[in-house]
């Protein structure tokens, strides 16, 4: 039988070589629909640079806020709006002041069809459109900025009639990729050129930010993942630099 000191080095080298399997963790992320494209890409950095694992769940903040709630595990919340963040901490559903702005969202009025839509938005009221699309406003931020962009313009009340409400961000796009919209309200970041920045396909207007209201999205860390390593990991990679650079790639602004 070998002496035990030739065991205490192979005993050693084997717990160095598990201890990044032993310490990962998962946690489970709810995420606004209008931020798929760039967080899908963050989960895979975060996975990367700290082993743990983000599970990611996509759709409206307001359905997200209503499911926490009604105790759906979540740990960590991106909303597209400051709004239910808020609240959650308020009722205690989140850790206190654990509340951060991630991004800044971009609102584009997009068509498939090139040459659509013209660069300045003219179209909202001079078009002879028979549907537009946007985002639920009940339960969808990006929708609650689309009306308040249409106000601003003086059209919200000829528009309304010619609404179609999509569910979130991602179901509105689709009504407009698929024709079963002439144009609609979409985020930057699902119509972007990554390489140049631009709109990639068919025609929009990226949309002032002075005809609507600041538009933070905030996450915040639910009470659900206090104690899991993974989430906490998690939202101190969305503020590095490597997440930051995602971020802005896709088109959102970068919190100041």
């Amino acid at each position: 039988m070998l002496p035990s000191r030739f065991f205490r080095p192979i005993i050693i080298a084997s717990l160095i070589l598990l201890a990044p399997t032993s310490w990962a963790a998962t946690t489970l992320v709810a995420v606004a629909s209008d931020f798929t494209k760039p967080m899908t890409e963050i989960a895979a950095e975060f996975e990367k640079a700290t082993g743990h694992t983000a599970k990611l769940s996509f759709g409206s903040s307001g359905k997200a806020f209503a499911q926490i709630q009604s105790g759906a595990p979540f740990e960590v919340y991106l909303s597209a709006s400051e709004k239910y963040p808020l609240e959650l901490e308020k009722t205690g559903f989140a850790v206190a002041d654990s509340h951060f702005v991630y991004a800044i969202g971009k609102l584009v009025l997009w068509s498939a069809e090139p040459g659509y839509v013209d660069d300045q938005g003219k179209i909202l009221a001079t078009g002879s459109f028979k549907h537009i699309a946007l985002a639920d406003p009940s339960h969808a931020p990006y929708g609650v900025v689309a009306e308040e962009v249409m106000k601003s313009l003086g059209v919200l009340d000829k528009l309304r009639p010619l609404f179609v409400m999509g569910e979130n961000i991602s179901q509105t796009f689709q009504f407009v990729s698929t024709g079963n919209a002439e144009l609609g309200f979409v985020g930057l970041a699902q119509v972007i050129d990554v390489n140049s920045g631009k709109i990639g396909s068919g025609s929009g207007w990226l949309i002032p930010d002075n005809l609507h209201s600041p538009f933070r999205q905030v996450a915040v860390l639910l009470k659900t993942g206090a104690e899991n390593p993974a989430a906490h990991a998690l939202v101190d990679f969305l503020k590095s630099k490597a997440a930051l650079a995602i971020i802005e790639k896709y088109g959102f602004g970068l919190p100041k």
